[in-house]
Parts: C-alpha cells; structure tokens; sequence
C-alpha cells in the first residue's frame, strides 16, 4: 500500500508526538533539536507544524509537516543521512548544488557535503528516515567494496516499489512482536540491511547507474520476455532524465542509457510513453517548471525557463501553454 497521510502503517509514528504547534519558533526548535541546526524561513500559508517520532535500535523515524510552504537551509549533516519520502505535497531539494523535485510519493537520500536546501510546498508531509554514518560504515565494511554516499539524489522509479516495502518493514517494527532480545537482534540486521540498500542503489555516476539499472533487470537468454526488458530499459532512461533536469542532454545520451541505438530507442519511448525521447525530456523539463513557479509564485520565469533547459523562450512559452492550457504567468497567478 503506497505511504499517505494517513496510511495505516504510520499509526504506531503518530502515537509519539514530539509537538504540534502553530507557534512557528517552537517548530524550529524542535526541528532543530532532532536533525540538524538550520535557518527556517515560513512562506505563504498558515503554520501547522508537527512532528512524531518512532526509535529503533540506531534508525529514528520521523513524520513532520509544517501546514505553510517553508524554505530550510542548512550545513552538512552531522554524522548522519537523511532519507525523506514525501507522504503528500511536494518540495523542491537542492543538495550540494545538485537540484531534486521530490514529488507526493517519491524518496530522495540526502548526505550534503557543503549545504543543503529545501522548499516545502503547502500542505507537504515527510516521513523522514536518520540514517547514522555509524550504520552506513557497517554496511560498508560487509560489503567488502569501498563505497561512500553521495550528497543527494533521487530513489530511482524501478527500485520505489522495493524501497516502499522496508518503510513498511520499518514501520512496522516500532510496534515490537516477541521476546525483546530476538526482536532487538532482528531489528539490527534489519538496519544493516535497509544502509546496504541505500548504499548500493545510490547512483555512483548517472548514466553508470542508469545502465546498470538495465543490466541487472535485463532477462536471461532463455527468457523470452521483451515487453519486461523494455519496461526496465525506459526505467532507466526516466531516471536519468530526472537526474539531468538542468543539464544537456542529447538523443545519443538517452540511447546510451538504455543500451540500445537511437532508433530503437524512439521505437521504446513511443511504445510506452506514447512520445519521441526527446518530447519525453522536454515534458518531465517542463513538469519541473510548473512545480517550481506553483511552488515560489515570485520565481522568476526566465531563469526558472534557462535553469531547465529551454533556451528559446518564445518555443518555451509555447511548450508550456501547449502541455498544461495556460501560459506560465497564469500559473503563477494561481497561487496568488
């Protein structure tokens, strides 16, 4: 079952309450005291902060919202990586300079090395995950390969479903079956193995990450199962846009990800997303855009339109009111 609001798994989170508060000091306090020291700066909407807390034996839980659109900043993390899957609305994460939009549903890892900054959108509810260094070198050291976690990026599509299967596990755990010592030692190995997990899914380089992504779900010679090597080859080329957002990227660059020439390439695309590659980037570029102008109604729509990519802002303009009936302005006129 996808993680909402309200999704059951989160009952045993919700029955520890750090605060709720519409006071907006305390909620940086609080906040403040659990993550990470940071510069919280409250948005449009009305502040309705709180957060819960659940504790295993080195992994901490958390759900937090804050009710209004915030933006946090903040110094590299001490000791510790953050994972943050966002239960409903959406924000926007710039992490060491590499820029992520989390959406409702979707998990971006977080380890920044020289700043980090987030834009919550109203209404936006994390279930946030402390993950410590401690934890990570353990993983490490079992899997025999020297392996760091970079500063930030986003859960690939084709591992989502896996990643929602041990918040489940994890959750669940906060409501402990058993004698305390078996439950104790199944929750360590359990951690060990939810840092493995981020640690060897993390993209080392995005195109190699992006391959790789293929390689592994590619069937054996005996396996005659097209339609599933084809689904996981687009997997891999939706994960690379994703990461390269407000980078060039060429027709070439996608066919190299899915291991496959140009032409088939577009065979893919128009098979399972019913459009060229190219249109595939442009769209997920110009989602990117809409998000950025919902979320700041006073960013600017030229460098918002430059940062993503679209250099030809007359061709931009028409891109966009084409996809989405009504020109960026008009977006932005939304919120007001």
């Amino acid at each position: 079952m996808p993680l909402s609001p309200r999704a059951p798994v989160l009952t045993a989170l919700y029955r520890n309450p750090l605060f709720r508060s519409d006071v907006r000091v305390e909620a940086h306090e609080q906040v403040a005291l659990e993550l990470a020291d940071h510069v919280l700066r409250w948005k449009a909407g009305v502040p309705d902060a709180a957060m819960f807390k659940g504790q295993l034996n080195r992994l901490r839980i958390y759900a937090l919202r804050y009710g209004a659109e915030v933006e946090v900043s903040a110094r590299p993390f001490d000791n510790f990586a953050l994972v943050h899957t966002s239960l409903g609305g959406g924000a926007e994460i710039e992490c060491d300079g590499h820029r992520l939009w989390v959406a409702e549903g979707r998990t971006a890892v977080l380890a920044p090395k020289e700043r980090i900054r987030l834009r919550w959108s109203p209404g936006n509810q994390q279930m946030i995950v402390k993950v410590p260094h401690s934890l990570l070198h353990e993983a490490i050291a079992r899997e025999e390969t020297p392996m760091k976690l970079v500063p930030g990026f986003l859960m690939p599509r084709a591992l989502e479903m896996q990643w929602e299967l041990l918040a489940h596990s994890l959750l669940n755990l906060l409501s402990p079956a058993g004698t305390p010592e078996a439950h104790s030692k199944w929750v360590d190995q359990f951690e060990r193995h939810l840092a493995s997990f981020l640690l060897l899914h993390q993209p080392e380089d995005a195109v190699q990450t992006a391959m790789s992504l293929v390689h592994a779900a590619l069937p054996s010679e005996s396996d005659n199962t097209h339609s599933n090597r084809g689904a996981r080859q687009m997997d891999a080329v939706i994960a690379y846009i994703e990461s390269h957002l407000c980078a060039p990227v060429s027709l070439e660059d996608l066919a190299r990800v899915a291991c496959v020439s140009s032409r088939t390439l577009n065979t893919l695309c128009r098979r399972y997303a019913g459009i060229a590659p190219m249109e595939l980037l442009r769209n997920a570029r110009l989602d990117a855009v809409r998000s950025r102008l919902l979320l700041d109604p006073s960013a600017s729509i030229t460098e918002t339109a430059l940062a993503y990519g679209f250099g030809h802002l007359g061709r931009f303009a028409a891109y966009y009111a084409a996809r989405f009936n009504e020109l960026p302005s008009d977006t932005q006129r939304r919120r007001d």
